[in-house]
């Protein structure tokens, strides 16, 4: 995964959000997998666009976090949801 990439959520995904941290599931696996306050905005922020450059670029202006740690960490995060079947990258 590279920040040029461009993820959209999959057909499979259903979203939920709960106090601030949310449960997503793979209905096509019946997996679940649960995002914190962060990872739901990440979330949130690639339903808006999916362009991971411009969520890195939202994060560090909204975060006191040095960009290339916010850059491993989302792209970390967009590799796992990739693989759980919850994002499609174009």
């Amino acid at each position: 995964m590279v920040l040029d990439s461009v993820v959209a959520v999959s057909d499979d995904a259903v979203f939920r959000e709960l106090d601030g941290q949310s449960v997503l599931l793979n209905l096509a696996t019946g997996m679940y997998f649960g995002l914190d306050a962060v990872g739901t905005h990440v979330w949130q922020l690639a339903a808006e666009n999916g362009s991971l450059r411009w969520i890195s670029q939202r994060l560090a202006e909204e975060y006191d976090a040095e960009p290339a740690a916010i850059e491993h960490d989302l792209l970390a995060l967009a590799d796992t949801l990739v693989e759980k079947g919850l994002w499609s990258v174009s």
